[in-house]
């Protein structure tokens, strides 16, 4: 399947100078698909020139010029209706309008997300979109959300996270059915708030591979493939684990540079540690999926290097062709009507007043 990629190219800390030769990386390493290059066309043509061999996918690339661009530390709202032709909108309009399969950028999330909630919407089902991006575990990869999108989350927008981070990761791994966990201070049911255990009952009642509550460790041991909370703890989670992977790196580093003995010793353990980075080495696993959309939206984070923005292209290629809005639709679309007859374990309520019922598609 031909796919081409909306690429935002002024966005993130280093703009131009990353996401231009990471596009003409992917395009040679996947010969299959097209790119349009998104930003201020005099900038583009001239980073252009320092790439070898551009001239020789010229019938793969184009430029779409767009005059403005979204700063990183800019204001949602400035970025929403200030900016309407930003490198960043006009890529998610070309989403919009079916001249793009997928947007892909490395610039302000707030601004990315509200952008592309207001021009792509929401599909039927889904209230809220969720952030949901690849850790690495001791089985391979662990698809977390929501990373921030949603702060304060009822059960019924986790029921959501969980089952458009099994679409996800059922794309992406091809997996049939993957195993979702919900993230808990505990394995027992009888453990968490009180949305945590109605997102629980909800989810053990849908046709999800539910393993059931999971802790923090378990993201890393890969105890199950998609893990389910709300966006503070997945923000945090997030945080977390990469300051705890800088201090490892940086604490390894210090150990082996302290003597002859131990730079020595660094020698003969640096095929090793070359294994173990490139095991573990984030820029793999970058690029977040904005779940939930009419469309496909990526976000790189904001430093990436060449390596790790071809990722994030990579990822919203391989979602393109795995249609996956359409695949999270058509499973909210066959859960909804079963869950809005079950009743809330906390409050006795029907949920028929918390999830959005989609209509048939």
């Amino acid at each position: 399947m031909a796919i081409t990629l909306a690429i935002d190219c002024m966005g993130g800390d280093h703009g131009p100078q990353v996401t231009l030769p990471a596009a003409f990386d992917f395009l040679r390493q996947d010969p299959t698909c097209s790119v349009i290059l998104v930003g201020q066309e005099g900038v583009l043509r001239a980073r252009l020139a320092g790439i070898a061999g551009y001239e020789t996918l010229s019938t793969r690339f184009s430029i779409h010029h767009a005059s403005e661009v979204v700063a990183m530390d800019e204001p949602v709202a400035s970025a929403l209706r200030g900016k309407k032709d930003s490198s960043m909108r006009v890529a998610v309009n070309l989403v919009k309008e079916g001249k793009a399969h997928a947007a892909v950028s490395a610039g302000n999330t707030g601004a990315l997300m509200a952008i592309a909630r207001f021009v792509l919407k929401t599909l039927p089902g889904i209230d809220r979109p969720a952030i949901c991006t690849v850790m690495p575990s001791q089985r391979g990869a662990t698809y977390v959300l929501d990373l921030g999108a949603n702060v304060d989350c009822t059960a019924a927008h986790l029921l959501q996270f969980g089952i458009m981070g099994a679409m996800l990761a059922s794309a992406l791994e091809h997996k049939d059915r993957p195993s979702v966990g919900l993230l808990n201070i505990g394995e027992e049911n009888i453990k968490g708030n009180d949305v945590v255990k109605s997102a629980g009952e909800l989810l053990r009642q849908s046709d999800l591979n539910f393993f059931g509550n999971v802790e923090g460790n378990d993201i890393f041991k890969g105890t199950t493939d998609v893990v389910v909370c709300d966006g503070f703890v997945g923000n945090v989670t997030l945080k977390a684990s990469e300051g705890l992977a800088q201090m490892i790196a940086s604490g390894l580093k210090e150990e082996f540079s302290r003597s002859i003995f131990t730079r020595l010793a660094a020698l003969f353990a640096l095929p090793v540690l070359k294994s173990f980075r490139r095991r573990f080495d984030h820029r793999r696993y970058n690029g977040a999926s904005f779940l939930g959309l009419k469309g496909i939206v990526v976000k790189s984070h904001g430093s990436a290097d060449q390596l790790a923005f071809l990722s994030a292209l990579k990822k919203a290629a391989e979602e393109s062709r795995q249609d996956l809005p359409n695949k999270i639709a058509t499973r909210m679309a066959a859960l909804l009507p079963h869950l809005l007859h079950v009743n809330d374990p906390v409050t006795g309520n029907s949920n028929a007043d918390a999830v959005s019922p989609a209509p048939t598609l």
